[in-house]
């Protein structure tokens, strides 16, 4: 996070209360150096609130459940 774009802004801007919200703080993660770094911290430990790596709670648990279906097809 030392190096995350998100540094410059309050916490409360990855915290939104509404789809503007979560829209302003994935602009600013677009041009993040750290943002798919950010991400997989996010997926890794579940966090499920706010805006991690440009993506909502829901999006994480899109990818979460996306990889999770791959991992049962590679087994089958």
């Amino acid at each position: 996070m030392a190096d995350g774009s998100c540094r410059m802004y309050p916490p409360a801007t990855f915290f939104p209360s509404d789809g503007v919200g979560v829209d302003k703080a994935r602009k600013i993660c677009a041009g993040c150096p750290v943002v798919d770094t950010c991400l997989e911290h996010a997926l890794e430990h579940r966090i499920e609130h706010g805006v991690w790596g440009g993506c909502s709670e829901r999006e994480r648990r899109r990818i979460l459940k996306r990889r999770r279906l791959a991992a049962e097809a590679r087994h089958n």
